[in-house]
C-alpha cells in the first residue's frame, strides 16, 4: 500500500508539473518593438481597424465618447458572460500603469502584465499578426486619450472556463495558426487579408467554433450562431455573399446593403469603425472578402 500510494504521489506531482508547463503564459519578443517610434496620426488608423472602440467604449457611446475607453460592455455566449476592462489611460482603474511592452504582450499574446492570461474574448490570437510598426502607433495614439476612472464589473464564466491557468492550454490549441487564406505579396489583397483577419478579426463572428470555443479554420467566413444564442451570424463568403466589392465597400462605410437594409447589431459598431478608414482599407477588405473560398 505505501508503496502504491508513493507512485500515486508521484504520478501526480508529475501531472502537477506537467499541467503547470502546458498551461503557462506564452513569452513574446518585445524586441521587436526596439528602435520604433510610435505615430499617433497613423495609430488613430489602426485603433479605429482593430475596433478597439467597439467593446472598450462605454455601452451606448456616441462621437467623442468613443475615445473614452472605459469598458462594461459585456459579451455572452455559452461560457458565460465576458465584461470588457477599462483600457484607458486611468493609472489603476485603466492601464496607464503599463508600458509599450505590457502592452505588446497582452495584445500578441493575451497574458497581462501580471502574468495571468486573458480571456480569448480578447481576439489576441488574431492580434497577433499585428506588425511591431502598427502596435508602437496605436500604442502612442492611445496614450493621448482621456482617462477613466470607471471599474466594470467581473466577467462571470461557467467553472471550469473560470480557471484562467486553463487558457494557457486553449492558446497551445488555438493560437499561432497564422493566415488562413494565402495571397501574393505586395497586393491589395494582402493589405485586405491583414485588416480581415488581423487587425479586423472579422473571423471572430463570421465563423463557426469547435467545441472548445476555437475557431473552425475549415469553414472560414462561412457564417456562425450568435455568441449570444440568439439567432446567427451570417457567412460572408461568395457562396452567401452576392455583392460586388462595391456594395461590401460602400456597407462598411455607409452600412447600407444593396437591398436598401442598414447594418444592426454588433455589425453597427464595425461599420461605425470602418467608416473613419480611408476609402482604399475598404476596398481591400471587400476585395478580401470576394476571394475567399465559396464555402456554404
Amino acid at each position: 500500500m505505501r508503496a502504491w500510494l508513493s507512485g500515486l504521489a508521484a504520478a501526480l506531482l508529475v501531472g502537477a508539473a506537467l499541467g503547470a508547463w502546458l498551461t503557462r503564459p506564452g513569452t513574446v519578443d518585445t524586441s521587436r518593438l526596439e528602435g520604433l517610434t510610435g505615430d499617433p496620426a497613423q495609430g488613430e488608423r489602426v485603433f479605429w481597424a482593430a475596433g478597439c472602440a467597439s467593446c472598450h467604449a462605454a455601452p451606448g457611446a456616441e462621437g467623442e465618447a468613443l475615445l473614452v475607453l472605459s469598458g462594461g460592455h459585456a459579451i455572452e455566449n455559452g461560457f458565460g458572460t465576458f465584461v470588457a476592462p477599462n483600457i484607458s489611460s486611468h493609472p489603476s482603474a485603466g492601464i496607464g500603469g503599463w508600458d509599450r511592452e505590457d502592452f505588446a504582450r497582452a495584445v500578441w499574446a493575451g497574458v497581462a502584465p501580471d502574468g495571468r492570461h486573458y480571456y480569448p474574448a480578447f481576439p489576441y490570437t488574431a492580434y497577433a499578426g499585428i506588425t511591431p510598426q502598427d502596435l508602437a502607433d496605436l500604442w502612442s495614439f492611445m496614450q493621448g486619450l482621456p482617462e477613466s476612472a470607471n471599474r466594470p464589473g467581473p466577467t462571470a464564466l461557467a467553472f471550469p472556463y473560470s480557471v484562467r491557468r486553463g487558457i494557457g492550454l486553449w492558446k497551445r490549441l488555438h493560437a499561432g495558426h497564422g493566415y488562413v487564406l494565402d495571397v501574393p505579396a505586395g497586393t491589395e489583397l494582402e493589405r485586405g487579408r491583414y485588416l480581415a483577419e488581423a487587425l479586423g478579426h472579422c473571423g471572430e463572428c463570421h465563423t463557426p467554433r469547435t467545441a472548445l470555443g476555437g475557431l473552425d479554420r475549415s469553414r472560414w467566413m462561412a457564417g456562425a450562431p450568435n455568441p449570444s444564442g440568439r439567432g446567427t451570424i451570417p457567412g460572408i463568403t461568395p457562396a452567401t455573399l452576392g455583392w460586388s466589392a462595391e456594395d461590401i465597400a460602400y456597407y462598411l462605410e455607409s452600412g447600407f446593403t444593396p437591398e436598401f437594409d442598414s447594418a444592426g447589431g454588433t455589425m453597427a459598431s464595425v461599420v461605425r469603425s470602418y467608416a473613419r478608414l480611408p476609402a482604399e482599407d475598404r476596398a481591400a477588405v471587400a476585395a478580401y472578402v470576394k476571394a475567399l473560398p465559396p464555402i456554404e
